[in-house]
C-alpha cells in the first residue's frame, strides 16, 4: 500500500506560482523525507472539528460509532467487492445515524471529483446539526475518504489544497493516489480562478 516516488517522476525544477499546486508538492506533504508513506495508526481520527476519517472496521461497528457520538456516515467506498464496504442506509436503520454512500474506486483513473459537491453538501448537513459528527470512510480511510474531506475543506472552508492536505495529514496518515491528488490540484486551480481560496 505504500507508494514510493521515484526520482524520475519529479522534475528538477518546479516553477510553481502561489495558486498552482502540483501532485509532487502534495506527495511531499503526505510522505516522510525519503518518499515513504505510513499506514494509519488508528482505526479513525478526528481530522477537523466533528469530522472523522476512518476505516470499514469502525463503520460496521454501530456501538462504537454511537459511543463516539457519530450522527452521519459518508461511505466513499459503497459496494460489495473486496475493495468496497457493503453498508447502506438499511444497515444503520434504527441507530439514529444518517447514511450517504458514494460508489468510488481507489484507482488513478476514477473520477472522484464528480462527487466533491455532493459529499460537501452531505458533510455540511451533518455540521448544521448542533452536535452533528460525520464519519467519512472508505475501506482503509487512506485514499478515497481523505480525498473527499480535503475537497470539502477547500470547497466549504476556502482552504488551498496544500493547507487542506496538511490539515488532514497532521491528524491521520493518508495517501490518496496520484489521480485523486491531480483532481484536487484541478479543483484548487478552479477555486483560485474564482477567487474562492483564502490567500496567505
Amino acid at each position: 500500500m505504500k507508494k514510493h516516488i521515484s526520482p524520475a517522476k519529479v522534475p528538477l525544477e518546479v516553477n510553481v506560482s502561489d495558486t498552482e499546486a502540483t501532485v509532487q508538492q502534495l506527495n511531499k506533504l503526505l510522505s516522510n523525507g525519503s518518499g515513504f508513506y505510513s499506514l494509519p495508526a488508528q482505526h479513525f481520527n478526528e481530522v477537523f472539528p466533528r469530522i472523522y476519517i476512518g476505516n470499514a472496521f469502525v463503520a460496521q461497528n454501530v456501538m462504537r460509532l454511537q459511543r463516539a457520538g457519530v450522527t452521519h456516515i459518508l461511505n466513499v467506498a459503497e459496494g460489495n467487492s473486496f475493495m468496497h464496504v457493503n453498508t447502506n442506509a438499511e444497515f444503520y436503520t434504527g441507530t439514529g445515524i444518517t447514511y450517504h454512500g458514494i460508489q468510488a474506486n481507489d484507482t488513478e483513473q476514477f473520477n472522484i471529483s464528480a462527487f466533491f459537491e455532493e459529499a460537501a453538501d452531505f458533510i455540511d448537513k451533518a455540521m448544521a446539526h448542533g452536535k452533528g459528527k460525520v464519519y467519512v470512510h472508505c475501506r482503509e480511510g487512506y485514499s478515497r475518504s481523505p480525498t473527499i474531506v480535503i475537497a470539502y475543506l477547500m470547497l466549504r472552508h476556502n482552504m488551498d489544497v496544500r493547507v487542506a492536505t496538511a490539515t488532514v495529514r497532521h491528524k491521520r496518515e493518508i495517501g490518496p493516489n496520484d489521480g485523486f491528488l491531480c483532481q484536487l490540484c484541478q479543483l484548487n486551480e478552479k477555486l483560485a480562478k474564482e477567487g474562492k481560496l483564502k490567500t496567505k
